[in-house]
């Protein structure tokens, strides 16, 4: 299997997922030339694309969605109260490329089994996704306000997690926001601080996660090197170092992360 993380951050995401002939998008935030621009940079080539998965209906991870859907002829996998939530920002779509998913159950594209599980964010439905390539799993978890016991478990046991450590809480009360977006960005169906994304990671890693990749960090509300060690601190408590018991990234908003195979 293949990760990379292209965009991710509160401007826009996009992960590529590989697995033999299969090749997929989580999301499409960005526009479509930049996504392009990006997945070329790993020698990946847009055509090969099986499809686009949509984890929720917001901007910055459906922006290029419905062209790279028509460039390519590309299906656009989302559950029901995603799509329509959606369907009006994604322009003209042919019915074929148009594929629901129901949460919870699993479902295949080409080499890929995956299973979306729900997340705890002000969209419609989101959504977080497992995926299987038979050698080795891998799960995404961004936009969530909180993590449940449900979302944890889902989360655990994996070769590689992709998890949300969107703002600094101590930047995001002393910053510009309006007081009812601060209050949105920290409430249960918002974004996670890097506090609990720290205390996340412990259970994961514990449960035998070996990479974590710290995703979708806000732009005015955290720095790389916050995110980073909010979650190297909370490692140190329950007796764990990065770099020896697992490894640990912070996604770049504007550049691709390490490329991962298994």
């Amino acid at each position: 299997m293949k990760f990379c993380s292209l965009y991710s951050g509160s401007s826009g995401n996009s992960l590529f997922v590989a697995q033999g002939a299969t090749r997929l998008l989580i999301d499409a935030g960005l526009s479509g030339k930049k996504i392009e621009q990006a997945m070329m940079k790993i020698d990946e080539l847009p055509a090969t694309l099986s499809g686009i998965l949509v984890t929720h209906e917001h901007r910055d991870h459906i922006h290029g969605v419905g062209v790279l859907s028509r460039r390519y002829g590309l299906p656009v996998y989302a559950n029901a109260q995603t799509w329509q939530g959606m369907a009006g920002d994604l322009g003209k779509m042919k019915d074929s490329n148009i594929c629901l998913f129901a949460t919870d159950v699993p479902f295949s594209i080409g080499d890929v089994q995956i299973t979306a599980f729900p997340t705890s964010h002000d969209a419609a439905e989101s959504v977080g996704f497992i995926l299987d390539g038979g050698h080795g799993t891998m799960a995404v978890a961004t936009d969530t306000g909180c993590t449940t016991a449900a979302m944890v478990e889902s989360l655990k046991g994996h070769h590689l997690v992709v998890l949300e450590s969107n703002h600094d809480p101590a930047m995001l009360e002393t910053g510009p926001y309006p007081f009812p977006l601060k209050q949105r960005i920290r409430g249960d169906y918002g974004h996670l601080s890097n506090a609990v994304a720290g205390e996340t990671v412990c259970e994961l890693v514990d449960s035998g996660v070996p990479h974590i990749v710290l995703a979708h960090l806000s732009q005015e509300n955290n720095y790389p090197v916050l995110a980073y060690q909010a979650t190297e601190l909370a490692l140190t408590a329950c007796g764990k170092v990065p770099g020896k018991d697992l490894t640990l990234e912070v996604a770049g908003r504007s550049q691709r992360s390490e490329i991962y195979e298994w």
